[in-house]
C-alpha cells in the first residue's frame, strides 16, 4: 500500500500557458513572430464487442492525433504568411507541377536532389523523396523562471489550413494581424530536459 507521502506532489508549481517558445525548421520567419500554439490532444477509439444483452465496450488500438495549431502576428510585409502560403501551393500546386518541383528542390529548406526522372519508356527509377515538403518541430514549454523543462518533437509535419487575413477601415485602434495555421503531422513525442 501507498504512503500518504508518495502521494504528495514534490513540484508545487504550475504551468503558465504564456511559458512557451515554438520552432519550425521549414518556417524560420514564423518562429519569432509565434504568440499561441496548442498541444493536441489524442485519442483512441474503443472496439464494441456484441452481446444478446449489452454492447461491452474494448480498449482500442489505433491512436489519432489532433491537428497542431499555430498562431503568429504577421510581419508588414507579409513574409512569414507568404512562406507558409508558398509552403502549402507547393503541396497542392494549384496551377502546375512545376510549383512542387521548384519548392522541393530550390524553395524548401530541407532541398532533395530530384531523382526518378526519365524520358524512356519502361526506365524505373528511386521515387524521388518527398522529404523537402515535411518539416520537424519543437515546442519547448518553459518554467515559470523561462527556463525550458519539457521539449514536444513534431515529425513529419506539412500544413493543412492557413487562415485568411481581414483588412477594414473601419478599425479604430491597431490590432495587428494574426493568422493561424493546422498542420497534421506523423506523431509528438515529449522529451524531458530537466
Amino acid at each position: 500500500m501507498a504512503q500518504i507521502s508518495e502521494r504528495q506532489p514534490t513540484k508545487l508549481d504550475f504551468q503558465s500557458p504564456t511559458q512557451f517558445k515554438f520552432n519550425i525548421h521549414q518556417l524560420p520567419l514564423v518562429e519569432f513572430n509565434s504568440v499561441g500554439c496548442n498541444l493536441p490532444g489524442i485519442n483512441m477509439g474503443d472496439a464494441i464487442f456484441p452481446t444478446p444483452f449489452k454492447q461491452i465496450p474494448m480498449m482500442g488500438d489505433t491512436i489519432t492525433f489532433e491537428n497542431l495549431t499555430l498562431q503568429f502576428i504577421i510581419d508588414e510585409y507579409l513574409e512569414n504568411y507568404i512562406t507558409a502560403h508558398n509552403w502549402m501551393t507547393a503541396i497542392g500546386f494549384p496551377k502546375n507541377r512545376k510549383q512542387f518541383s521548384d519548392f522541393r528542390s530550390v524553395t524548401s529548406n530541407t532541398p532533395q536532389q530530384p531523382l526518378g526522372i526519365s524520358r524512356d519508356i519502361g526506365d524505373t527509377q528511386p521515387a524521388t523523396p518527398a522529404n523537402s515538403l515535411f518539416s520537424d518541430a519543437t515546442l519547448t514549454i518553459l518554467s515559470n523562471k523561462n527556463n525550458p523543462i519539457v521539449n514536444v518533437l513534431f515529425r513529419d509535419i506539412y500544413p493543412v489550413s492557413l487562415s485568411a487575413l481581414d483588412f477594414t477601415q473601419t478599425a479604430t485602434d491597431v490590432d495587428y494581424q494574426t493568422a493561424t495555421i493546422d498542420f497534421s503531422y506523423q506523431l509528438y513525442e515529449f522529451e524531458s530536459l530537466s
